[in-house]
């Protein structure tokens, strides 16, 4: 297999359409603990994306429950056209809605600027060592890190392994500072 973005993503992709809902549940535990070995939790203000259940997503509601435990404030996106997202903190009235992908999103609330925000859990099929990731592709969440303060820290979650080197890195790839697996935590240099 090339280490290719369409290649990887087909492959990911694949893989993980196979899991159950136990193994998401249990390797989303994993995920979730080593995230709590993190130096990130004196931040105020979180990114955490909207898991989808059809595309087996890691169930990032456990990890929603961690952030509200520590009194933290959460922000969710939603998906606008032309490929941007827009953030929304979540509160008790935050009315949710679910989209045709499966993802629960915000329909108003109060809206937070990109440059507000000081964590953002990243979602991804894949990373390599430089921490370049693979998404599903659109672009929404590089467009979204490009508005980031460079300061903003990029956490990605993941059931796989990181691979050696992601071929056809583009300019505008935003990489992650941490990539976090079942079994470890990867960090990467903000140069």
């Amino acid at each position: 297999m090339n280490n290719i973005k369409s290649d990887l993503r087909s492959h990911y992709l694949k893989l993980r359409s196979k899991f159950t809902s136990q193994q998401i549940e249990n390797f989303t535990i994993e995920i979730v603990n080593r995230c709590l070995e993190l130096n990130l939790w004196n931040k105020s203000i979180y990114h955490l994306f909207m898991a989808s259940e059809k595309n087996n997503e890691i169930d990032t509601s456990i990890l929603m429950s961690v952030l509200q435990g520590k009194d933290k404030q959460i922000v969710i996106p939603k998906i606008l056209d032309h490929y941007e997202l827009e953030h929304y903190l979540l509160a008790d009235q935050t009315p949710l809605k679910r989209t045709r992908w499966g993802i629960l999103e915000p329909q108003s609330g109060i809206k937070i600027k990109s440059n507000q925000i000081d964590v953002v859990f990243v979602p991804l099929l894949i990373f390599d060592m430089q921490g370049h990731r693979i998404g599903y592709g659109k672009g929404y969440y590089d467009r979204f890190l490009a508005q980031c303060r460079k300061e903003t820290i990029k956490v990605g979650l993941s059931y796989f392994d990181p691979i050696e080197r992601i071929e056809d890195i583009q300019s505008h790839d935003i990489p992650i500072n941490f990539g976090i697996t079942r079994d470890r935590i990867y960090e990467f240099s903000s140069e």
